[in-house]
C-alpha cells in the first residue's frame, strides 16, 4: 500500500479555485486532497474515503447547506467543518455539520481543524453530536447570537447530550471496574 493511501482523503470545497488550491497545497503534505469548485462537483467527488470536508457555505450553483444535505442525506460519516465568509447566525443550530470556521483561514488553522475533525471521529455518536453542539456555541457566542431561543434551545440539547455521554462512561467505568486483570494474582 502506497502512503497516499494509508493518508485521510479529505475534500475542500470552494468556489474560488485559487482558495480551494492554496487549501491543497496547506493540507497535501499530510493528507489525501480532492478539491471541488462548486456543489455538483463536491458531490461527484465524494465516496466512503473521504474523512473531512471543508465546505463554503455561500456558492453559486449549489449552496454549502444543500451540499451538506446531500452529503449527509447519501449517509457519508465524514465530519464536515463549514469554511466560510458568512458570519454564524442561529440557523447554524439545525445544521448537520461538526465545526464551523470564518474566512480567512491560516495553514495552521486548517491544519489544526482537520486534525481536530479526524480526532472527533474516532469517538462514539454521541460524543461526537456534543462537539459538534459545542462548536455551534462557541460559533454563536462569537458571533454574539446568544439571546436567541435557538440559542438557548442549543444549550439545553447539549446538556441532554452531556448526560448521555456522561451515562456513557458510567456505564463503561462500572463494567471496567469488574473486569479481571490478567497478571499477578495468585
Amino acid at each position: 500500500m502506497s502512503d497516499v493511501e494509508t493518508r485521510p482523503t479529505v475534500l475542500a470545497v470552494d468556489d474560488e479555485p485559487d482558495l480551494a488550491e492554496l487549501y491543497r497545497v496547506y493540507l497535501d503534505a499530510a493528507y489525501e486532497v480532492r478539491i471541488a469548485t462548486g456543489g455538483e462537483e463536491a458531490l461527484s467527488l465524494m465516496d466512503e474515503s473521504v474523512e473531512v470536508v471543508l465546505l463554503d457555505r455561500r456558492m453559486p450553483d449549489m449552496s454549502g447547506h444543500d451540499v451538506l444535505e446531500a452529503i449527509r442525506g447519501e449517509g457519508y460519516d465524514a465530519r464536515i467543518a463549514m469554511l466560510t465568509a458568512v458570519e454564524p447566525d442561529v440557523d447554524i443550530v439545525d445544521m448537520p455539520f461538526d465545526d464551523y470556521k470564518t474566512k480567512p483561514v491560516t495553514r495552521e488553522d486548517l491544519l489544526s481543524l482537520v486534525e481536530v475533525l479526524l480526532h472527533r471521529a474516532e469517538f462514539d455518536e454521541h460524543s461526537q453530536e456534543f462537539f459538534a453542539l459545542a462548536s455551534k456555541k462557541a460559533a454563536l457566542e462569537a458571533a454574539d447570537e446568544t439571546s436567541t431561543d435557538e440559542y438557548e434551545e442549543l444549550i439545553e440539547r447539549m446538556d441532554e447530550v452531556r448526560d448521555r455521554v456522561d451515562d456513557t462512561l458510567d456505564h463503561l467505568s462500572a463494567r471496567d471496574a469488574f473486569v479481571e486483570v490478567p497478571g499477578n494474582v495468585p
